[in-house]
């Protein structure tokens, strides 16, 4: 799995970083911040439904 984001469209809302946190993170101004292109298996499932979860889509997973 690769994630990659798009943080010029990002709103903020968090969500990225409250189910995925060892994934996502936010900058001061609350902008996504990738920590991991390349996460473990065992954060696949996590990482698929914080994509579907984004209230703007911003999540790209290639995989």
């Amino acid at each position: 799995m690769r994630v990659s984001v798009d943080p010029d469209r990002c709103v903020s809302a968090g969500q990225c970083v409250m189910l995925a946190p060892d994934v996502f993170d936010q900058d001061d101004d609350g902008i996504v911040t990738l920590l991991q292109a390349e996460p473990p298996a065992e954060l696949h499932t996590v990482v698929r439904q914080t994509a579907s979860l984004c209230p703007v889509r911003l999540i790209q997973i290639t995989e």
